[in-house]
């Protein structure tokens, strides 16, 4: 009987090691998933620098005491030592996470190249293709 435990033991063991082994992903993958990670922060640019434009065009419409209140408050706020000492705190834990999202990243693309790819690859490719034609209407890369 303990020997169908030990039995049933290492079995689990090994196929929960093998579980943690991830494959990395395909060179194309990487390929895919950089150069739309790249067009979607292109879109985001895009959309802040008209949303910054608009608001810019605007500075002269509503200027009342609110608002001159807030600009003011803002301009003070970028003055305080306390303000930029946490912009710096932000900016070294943004940095030292870096290579743990890369890895992350990598991770996350291995098991999906590996397990799901092969299944819902293509469905997602066309909704991804979908997605963009709405996505160049609403929020253009150029």
């Amino acid at each position: 009987m303990n020997a169908k435990y030990a039995l049933a033991l290492i079995l689990t063991l090994q196929v929960s090691m093998s579980l943690c082994e991830i494959p990395p992903p395909s060179q194309e993958l990487v390929e895919k998933y950089d150069q739309m990670k790249h067009v979607f922060y292109k879109r985001l640019l895009k959309a802040y620098e008209r949303m910054v434009g608009t608001f810019s065009s605007m500075d002269g419409v509503s200027s009342g005491p609110s608002t001159q209140a807030v600009k003011d408050y803002a301009e003070e706020l970028q003055t305080k030592p306390e303000f930029q000492a946490l912009v710096k705190v932000a900016t070294a834990a943004g940095a030292e996470a870096a290579p743990l999202l890369d890895k992350a990243r990598e991770a996350a693309l291995g098991a999906y190249g590996h397990y799901a790819r092969p299944y819902v690859g293509k469905y997602l490719s066309d909704a991804v293709d979908h997605i963009k034609v709405y996505l160049d209407q609403v929020m253009p890369a150029e």
